[in-house]
């Protein structure tokens, strides 16, 4: 059997340059196991970027492991319950919980400047993509001091699930790089 593969799924206005993904891809590849790891960049429009996912998960020929950070984590969510598989969340955006008419509007991607618009129709696409987690598959990691998501619509969501919930740190989840070889480890590598 095949070596599972990491798939690393960014947030919201965020990209493959976010400073997780890149950890992640540098610990896999000083570890000889760069080939395990992805970490496609996801469009604004939510049912594109499921659409890549569930591509690369048709690609793989072994095992997925989804690893999902913010609106990532909503998306593994979706994902991880279609296709059967696990998922690490960090910080993960509880889109059932949000009022997404907050986010409609103009948005510029933190790494790459691209301008985009979020719509009333992209609004529905995430609400439509919600689905109650089964708690054996997900791993949760939170930190309190989250200022963009309230990190208890996540534990109550997630009840049930593997927590690690930590005390401070912002909704970047600064505490990320003591986590990297666990995630490995999750990820059954």
């Amino acid at each position: 059997m095949d070596r599972p593969l990491i798939v690393y799924l960014h947030g919201f206005c965020s990209s493959p340059a976010s400073w997780k993904s890149r950890l992640l891809a540098e610990e896999m590849a000083r570890r000889g196991l760069g080939a395990q790891f992805v970490c496609p960049p996801l469009s604004p429009v939510p049912d594109e970027a499921v659409a890549c996912v569930e591509n690369l998960i048709g690609q793989a020929s072994g095992p997925v492991v989804l690893v999902g950070s913010s609106l990532g984590g909503h998306y593994a969510n979706h994902l991880a319950e279609k296709h059967d598989l696990r998922a690490a969340l960090i910080n993960p955006a509880i889109v059932a919980a949000l009022d997404l008419h907050l986010f409609v509007g103009d948005h510029t991607n933190f790494h790459t400047g691209e301008h985009f618009t979020f719509t009333a129709a992209h609004a529905a696409q995430l609400q439509a993509q919600v689905r109650r987690p089964t708690p054996d598959r997900y791993w949760l990691m939170l930190e309190a001091g989250d200022e963009v998501l309230d990190y208890r619509q996540a534990l109550d969501f997630y009840a049930g699930c593997r927590q690690t919930v930590l005390p401070g740190g912002d909704h970047s989840f600064t505490q990320f790089p003591e986590f990297v070889a666990q995630l490995i480890e999750f990820a059954g590598l």
